[in-house]
């Protein structure tokens, strides 16, 4: 059973502009990024936060796919001058929280002009002054669409599993994020674990190359354990708190939304 958590303590104030986005990143795909983004966005709404949920991995744009809309407008039409991002937003009934959607498929968004991107970026960041959180559903990689939306962020989450190549590009965003902005918070979530204690491992991994070559830690932002379950409902194009609220990744997602909320 989903119980909702009391924000009233930690809702925003209008000191605190621009501190409610949250990137969600990872270094490479299929290591389940924008079903987390997704998950996580419903888990928060559930929890009381009014939020949406951005899906800023241009030209591969799948969030929309994933939960079985067809909005009528999209960053496609946005980029083209015919709405704007605030009238994009769209929202998911079933889950309580708003959505832009990319445009999948779209493989020119992912070259849009640097002034383009700048007017995105600023166009998002107004419009998280109507939301408690804003969570970035950004491109698999370190490219520059990605870094660009990444360095706004107040965190950054960046999603790995237990392969080798996972926890490699991993390690990569982290360091060029780390370059670039030396004081990001930075927070690692292990996704499709086989256990708690194998989650512990991936991440002790990734802490220990950070401390030794990059001299930070990021923190752990949480471990979703695999769940044949997660499968079905993207299946099924429903978010796993709707169809199957009460299995273990949908405990785990929320472990990592309460956690969430007491830091960000």
């Amino acid at each position: 059973m989903i119980v909702p958590l009391d924000l009233r303590q930690t809702a925003p104030n209008s000191a605190t502009q621009r501190t409610n986005l949250l990137a969600v990143a990872s270094g490479k795909g299929g290591v389940g990024k924008t079903w987390f983004s997704i998950t996580l966005s419903h888990a928060l709404a559930l929890a009381g936060r009014k939020a949406l949920l951005f899906d800023g991995d241009l030209g591969l744009a799948n969030v929309d796919v994933q939960l079985g809309m067809m909005p009528h407008r999209d960053l496609g039409t946005v980029l083209a001058g015919q709405t704007t991002l605030a009238e994009a937003a769209t929202r998911y009934p079933a889950g309580g929280f708003d959505i832009i959607a990319g445009r999948s498929g779209t493989g020119s968004l992912a070259q849009i002009p640097p002034s383009k991107l700048a007017t995105l970026r600023n166009d998002l960041a107004l419009i998280s002054n109507t939301y408690d959180v804003v969570i970035m559903d950004m491109g698999a990689g370190i490219e520059r669409t990605v870094r660009s939306f990444a360095t706004q962020a107040r965190a950054c989450i960046v999603v790995t599993t237990d392969e080798p190549t996972a926890i490699t590009d991993a390690y990569a965003f982290i360091k060029v994020t780390a370059m670039e902005r030396p004081s990001a918070d930075l927070r690692i979530v292990v996704n499709m674990a086989s256990s708690i204690r194998e989650g512990e491992r991936t991440y002790g991994i990734l802490l220990k190359a950070c401390r030794e070559f990059l001299k930070i830690e990021p923190e752990l932002g949480g471990i979703i354990r695999r769940d044949q379950h997660v499968r079905e409902s993207i299946r099924k194009q429903t978010s796993l708190l709707t169809r199957y609220p009460n299995t273990e990744a949908a405990q785990d997602i929320q472990a990592v939304a309460h956690r969430l909320i007491q830091t960000f």
